[in-house]
């Protein structure tokens, strides 16, 4: 999550931001890379003959949206072979159970968030007593560990672990390919310490701090051309969207500058806590 909430309000703005719900238009990215989330939570659907994957299934109620976008896009729902998420929170993960369902995809996540996935959110180090945020318990297919390539068709993605904001917060990159020209691609999963987050001392995290200073190293290692993120506002989405001409998500700047501006972030609330 991006936005800043009291913590007071943050489990009921969770669950009822207008913008997870919100339709949005679904649209090519780059090569074989499309949007299918809504206005606020990013999901991305990578294609090939072989089958497609599919990163983030969000909330339990978005697989319609999701669908929807991927048959408007002219590709079949049925045919999304893998399921990748950003990390194990409800937005990003709790509609896995319902895409597993209907298209059989293998469910593959990295191997600290895997616990979280199949107790449904209960051994989450921060909101396993909020019964609002857990979600369906799920089997995971392959567990995924840090510098695992996932392959369809093609297509070769590598799962880079970026922990803190969950214990298994994954980060996606490939190539993609535009005019003849390889592109590095970037999914954040997410670098942001949300409201009520206790960085150090941390008994049900005890290397919380230690994990983001690991994230902020491994984002800042990445070559990155076309920068998205778990949730659309990560990158501007919506305005970069409506650019005239071919690779308006060309960002490599953009990518630097939310970087530096997340651990800056950081660093300047582990100050507070210390």
């Amino acid at each position: 999550m991006h936005r800043l909430f009291t913590p007071l309000l943050f489990a009921s703005a969770l669950l009822a931001q207008n913008d997870w719900t919100q339709p949005f238009p679904a649209h090519r990215v780059i090569d074989n890379v499309y949007y299918v989330g809504s206005a606020g939570l990013a999901s991305y659907l990578i294609t090939s003959p072989q089958g497609h994957i599919l990163i983030n299934s969000s909330l339990a109620t978005s697989p319609t949206l999701i669908g929807k976008s991927v048959e408007d896009l002219g590709f079949r729902f049925a045919d999304i072979k893998i399921l990748l998420i950003s990390h194990a929170h409800g937005d990003h993960c709790a509609g896995s159970q319902r895409i597993k369902a209907e298209t059989d995809a293998q469910y593959m996540v990295m191997d600290a968030d895997v616990p979280e996935i199949e107790d449904g959110g209960k051994s989450n180090f921060h909101y396993a007593t909020n019964e609002d945020l857990l979600y369906a318990p799920m089997k995971v297919d392959r567990v995924l560990h840090d510098g695992d390539q996932v392959k369809l068709g093609g297509n070769v993605l590598t799962a880079h672990l970026t922990p803190g904001h969950t214990k298994g917060c994954t980060t996606w990159t490939w190539k993609a390919r535009e005019g003849g020209k390889a592109y590095d691609v970037v999914v954040v999963g997410s670098p942001n310490v949300n409201p009520g987050y206790q960085l150090l001392k941390n008994a049900k995290y005890p290397n919380m701090a230690a994990d983001y200073e690991r994230t902020f190293r491994v984002l800042k290692s990445l070559k990155c051309d076309i920068f998205l993120g778990a949730h659309g506002d990560y990158y501007g989405m919506a305005a970069k969207v409506k650019r005239p001409g071919p690779n308006q998500f060309l960002d490599p700047e953009g990518y630097r500058a939310y970087v530096a501006d997340r651990e800056k972030a950081f660093r300047a609330e582990l100050a507070r806590q210390r």
